[in-house]
Order: structure tokens, then C-alpha cells, then sequence
């Protein structure tokens, strides 16, 4: 995708210039942020705030490990496209046109924001169920999707075609590992890639809203722990035994569902915070973020937009199938991302 064909047709957002261009993410944060302290501190939930588990994983992921990676794959992009020196001098030199650095040093900048957003976002998750003093909606959830899907839940359907080690190892590396490197790579490359300069504010916007929408609001008005822990927020354990008990064969192997969902169920147990602690089941961050990369993906690219798509396709039917999640759980984080997609898109273009 090159940087004309990413500019074509995508207004520079509120008309802000290029050094400007992060403040509608920076001030999203700080509102974001400290509102998620107030309602914390109000409510005495303090063991919630999750900042600090964020302070080593994401600098070394941002500002170590995906930086390495972009400057390789640009210089293996140099060697490859240009054979003789003086090519490589220009195309270098280029790339490291005032443009292109302040693009890259602004985005870091919001990448740092995000940080603190990701740190929220955690802390008010956390608290969700503190506040409600349970999960009350898992058994109305589970039965809705009974009946949407003809009177059996989704799950026996994956598992009547994919009950296999090969395919559970398989989906296990994807939810657990996969769709983080998929997801979060995007986000350092929409912040940080000159070629994305048109829409990185309203990425970042969509990309916030979205998370505070679908893993905040509307997890909290409908809180639920999802089939992993049916039995231990219902007293019910046959429902999901079975599937349970394929999944804990796994064992303690590194990608385990099982394994992660003793870790997230230890934080909730204990009434303690950390790296990605909090349960909510409905609706589903792994699907609305999925859903909000293949959006923007499809905006440039018609054949990588319908990979994108399939790959959400993939972490719904894998939400399930590895017990996060029931299946309205991703359908109606498809939905609500889109909305806000297109709601955001529409003022942005207004506002152009």
C-alpha cells in the first residue's frame, strides 16, 4: 500500500496540522483516564487500578521490539526494490525526510498515550465486576444463544468438525499469541507510518471509543463471565464440562486457553489487578478489534480487506470454540464496532 493510495480520499482529520495532529487522541485519554479514576476512587475499588502492570510489557513491545522489526522490513524493502547504491542512498534518504521522522516521533508519543488508556481500560474492567458483585447475566446469555442457534449451543457445532489436538494447539497459538502480534502491530503501524497520516487520528478515535463501547459500557450493563466460568458464576458445571474438559487437555502448554483462564480467574478470586486482568465475556474486545483493523484495512484494499474479514470470521468461531465467549458475544461486538466506525468516520469527514 503505498502512501498516494492510502492519502486518496482521506481528508486529513479536523484539519489539524501535522504536529498537531495527536491532540484529539491525548485529550480522549486524559477525559478517558480520569474519569475511570474518579469512578474508582469514589467507589473504594482501589486494588482495581492496573496501570502499572502495562509499565514494562508495552514500552519493550512499542518502543523496542516493533521498532526493530519496522526498520528491518524497511531496509529489507530497500535492498530488495533498488539495486544499485545511489538508489538505495535516495530511497533511504527518503524515508528519513522530516516528514516521515515526525510522523514516527509523534506516533510514538500516542503510542505512550495508549499505554495509559490500555492501563484505564484494564482498571475499569477490573472493577466491573467488583461493583456489580458478580456476573448476573451469564445464564440469560447462554440460553439466548441456545436458542438463536437452534436449540444447541454454538460450541457443539465447532467441536462436531474441530474437537481435535491439532486444531485446538492451532486456535490456542491464534487467540492467545497471534491476535495480539495481528492487533497490536497494526496499532504501531497506523500510529506510527507516515503512509497512514490521513487517518491516524480517526483510527486512534475509533480504536478508544470502541474499547470504552464494546469492553466498558456495555460489559458492565450486561456483565457476564462467559462459558469458562459458568460453573463457578452459576453453580452449573455440566453445561460446559464437556467442552471444558477438551480444552483442559492442553495441559499447561504455553498457549493454553485453560492455563490463561486459571490466571484471569486467580486476579478476579483474589480481588487483584494485573496484565490484562478483569472477566467480561459479552461483548467480545478480541472480536471488536478485529473487526475495527479489517474496516480500516478495506478502506485501502479490497483483497486484504476480505483476508481481514476472514480472519474475524476466525476469532469469533475461536472465541467460542476455546469457551471465552458465547457467540452473541462477537456478534454484537461486530455490530457495535461498526457503528462506531461509521459514526466516527462521518465526523471526521464533516468536520474535514
Amino acid at each position: 500500500m503505498s502512501s498516494v493510495a492510502l492519502s486518496a480520499g482521506h481528508p486529513r482529520p479536523l484539519g489539524l496540522s501535522a504536529s498537531a495532529i495527536g491532540l484529539p487522541v491525548y485529550l480522549l485519554v486524559a477525559v478517558y483516564t480520569i474519569g475511570a479514576c474518579i469512578a474508582i476512587l469514589s467507589t473504594g475499588a482501589t486494588q482495581a487500578f492496573a496501570f502499572g502492570s502495562y509499565l514494562v510489557v508495552w514500552p519493550a513491545a512499542f518502543f523496542v521490539v516493533f521498532p526493530a522489526i519496522y526498520a528491518l522490513l524497511l531496509a529489507l524493502r530497500i535492498i530488495h526494490r533498488f539495486e544499485t547504491r545511489r538508489g538505495r542512498r535516495l530511497v533511504l534518504h527518503k524515508a528519513l525526510a522530516a516528514r516521515h521522522v515526525q510522523q514516527f516521533a509523534t506516533g510514538l508519543g500516542l503510542l505512550l498515550a495508549m499505554m495509559v488508556f490500555q492501563g484505564a481500560f484494564t482498571s475499569l474492567k477490573t472493577a466491573l465486576p467488583l461493583w456489580q458483585g458478580g456476573f448476573p447475566y451469564d445464564v440469560a446469555q447462554a440460553d439466548i444463544d441456545r436458542a438463536l442457534h437452534f436449540g444447541v449451543d454454538p460450541w457443539r457445532y465447532l467441536y462436531a468438525i474441530g474437537a481435535d489436538p491439532w486444531v485446538r494447539a492451532f486456535v490456542e497459538w491464534n487467540y492467545n499469541q497471534g491476535w495480539f502480534i495481528v492487533c497490536y502491530a497494526t496499532l504501531f503501524f497506523m500510529a506510527v507510518s507516515a503512509s497512514t497520516g490521513a487517518v491516524r487520528t480517526r483510527y486512534l478515535v475509533t480504536y478508544m471509543i470502541t474499547w470504552a463501547l464494546v469492553g466498558n459500557l456495555l460489559a458492565g450493563l450486561f456483565l457476564s463471565a462467559g462459558p469458562a466460568f459458568y460453573g463457578f458464576v452459576t453453580g452449573d458445571a455440566a453445561r460446559f464440562g464437556e467442552q471444558l474438559a477438551f480444552l483442559a487437555a492442553s495441559g499447561d502448554s504455553a498457549h493454553s486457553a485453560t492455563r490463561v483462564q486459571d490466571y484471569l480467574w486467580h486476579f478476579y478470586s483474589s480481588g487483584q489487578s494485573g496484565l490484562g486482568s478483569g472477566i467480561s465475556a459479552f461483548p467480545s474486545m478480541h472480536v471488536g478489534l478485529v473487526t475495527l483493523n479489517a474496516l480500516f484495512i478495506a478502506e485501502f484494499s479490497r483483497r486484504w480487506g476480505m483476508l481481514a474479514f476472514a480472519y474475524v470470521a476466525l476469532v469469533l468461531a475461536s472465541s467460542v470454540y476455546l469457551a471465552w465467549h458465547y457467540a452473541i458475544d462477537g456478534y454484537v461486538a461486530v455490530a457495535v464496532t461498526v457503528a462506531v466506525y461509521v459514526a466516527v468516520k462521518k465526523v471526521f469527514l464533516r468536520a474535514s
